[in-house]
């Protein structure tokens, strides 16, 4: 969960208990149904783990696999407790060896007597405005302080202190950092003798665990182990309030990493991954090739419209061709006859653009009740107002456009042949 109480309190509901707060505090995450997957049930020993052994071989047997479903109370799940295994837990050092008791059920029983306790003190699910950002899955949410207890731990244990004093030697085997193959020769009286005291099993399972250890460094001797430092992490993850945010927290990494390769400090360049930005240009890359196939249509259907409206105003002048002649012979003149027929379009184009968006905009709000019931996302369909003015504008230069030809023929009718016309 998140350092920061407010956002955990936005991410997640609370369906029962509390939300944890100490160490020793975690909670059992279920789905926006009250659901959790068998896989997590498994994980917390609710469900026999023999089962999942079964079904991995019915699998790879390609047998049909029969699933039930499980119910439980709230009051079966708040207040189930669990130990807190570290991995610096399963050595014991003997006679400077520290031997994996991974295997021995004894050991890790004084153990586990010893290791903290956590309990389920909360069930939580993501609130319907996170619903996305959380996994479906389910599983068990700890604090901050409980990574803290666990980083504690394991660098103040023996091992790992141990293992930091000495650098070139590997604690786990007593030897030198080394690729070499395992040899006795190499060991201490001291070491040899606690191998010679050993039963056959017991030393093919430490020449095994040395064998292992033949390629490893101290780094990845400290990762086994568990060892971290908190002050030098491998990875920060940076979360922008907004997309102008994400773009700032960009521009700024860029310009640090070309500040430092123009100093020649190649190794201090930040690599980082932006996961909303590529997610968000392979979704940009849909939605320009949506756009782009709608503005083919809509620009087959303005090329049509418009010369539709051209005939339509051909024909107007057609009927009216006497009309045209009276207007002549009273004095008009032709650009006076153009004017009228340039009005008459004008005045369509104005008219059929106010009414298409008068429907759009109605339309809008059966549009986005049906999309938020459906998708629970409110107000996606809208219409900015400049955007509508800019419409009724190119509806009325369209129409204008359109009607400009039959205009100009209207205005060179012969005003005796106009007369003459039945």
């Amino acid at each position: 969960m998140f350092e920061n109480q407010e956002i955990n309190e936005k991410m997640y509901d609370v369906v029962e208990g509390k939300m944890p707060e100490y160490y020793n505090e975690v909670a059992l995450l279920v789905d926006e149904n009250n659901k959790i997957s068998d896989y997590v049930l498994y994980a917390l020993g609710l469900k026999d783990q023999k089962e999942l052994d079964e079904m991995y071989n019915k699998i790879e047997n390609r047998e049909k696999i029969e699933t039930n479903t499980m119910t439980f109370y709230y009051k079966d799940l708040i207040g189930l407790s669990y130990k807190v295994l570290l991995n610096t837990d399963y050595y014991e050092k003997i006679n400077n060896i520290w031997v994996d008791k991974t295997e021995d059920e004894e050991f890790l029983r004084g153990k586990l007597r010893d290791s903290a306790e956590i309990k389920i003190v909360g069930i939580l699910k993501p609130s319907k405005e996170w619903s996305g950002a959380t996994s479906e899955l389910g599983g068990v949410l700890y604090t901050n302080g409980l990574e803290q207890y666990v980083i504690d731990k394991i660098n103040n244990s023996e091992i790992v202190r141990e293992q930091k004093a000495n650098p070139e030697r590997n604690v786990i085997t007593g030897l030198e950092f080394s690729k070499e193959e395992f040899n006795m020769e190499k060991l201490s009286d001291e070491q040899k003798m606690y191998l010679q005291s050993l039963s056959p099993e017991e030393l093919a399972t430490i020449i095994s665990s040395y064998k292992e250890q033949a390629d490893a460094t101290y780094e990845t001797n400290l990762q086994k182990l568990g060892s971290v430092d908190v002050e030098s992490p491998s990875a920060i993850n940076i979360y922008a309030t907004d997309f102008s945010a994400k773009e700032e927290i960009k521009k700024i990494i860029e310009d640090y990493n070309q500040k430092q390769k123009d100093s020649g400090n190649e190794g201090n360049v930040i690599s980082y991954s932006d996961f909303v930005g590529m997610l968000m240009s392979s979704v940009t890359d849909i939605i320009d090739i949506i756009s782009y196939v709608l503005i083919a249509f809509v620009s087959i259907s303005l090329v049509v419209s418009s010369i539709m409206i051209g005939i339509i105003t051909y024909i107007s002048v057609l009927e009216r061709t006497k009309e045209i002649g009276i207007l002549r012979a009273i004095g008009a003149s032709k650009k006076d006859v153009s004017r009228v027929f340039n009005a008459e379009t004008l005045i369509v184009g104005l008219t059929s653009g106010l009414l298409g968006i008068g429907i759009t905009m109605a339309l809008n709000i059966p549009i986005n009740i049906v999309i938020e019931n459906l998708a629970e996302v409110s107000n996606v369909s809208q219409l900015p107002m400049a955007g509508a003015g800019i419409l009724v504008a190119i509806s009325v230069i369209l129409t204008m456009i359109s009607g400009l030809i039959p205009a100009k023929v209207a205005s060179k009718k012969d005003p005796v042949e106009a007369l003459r016309t039945e």
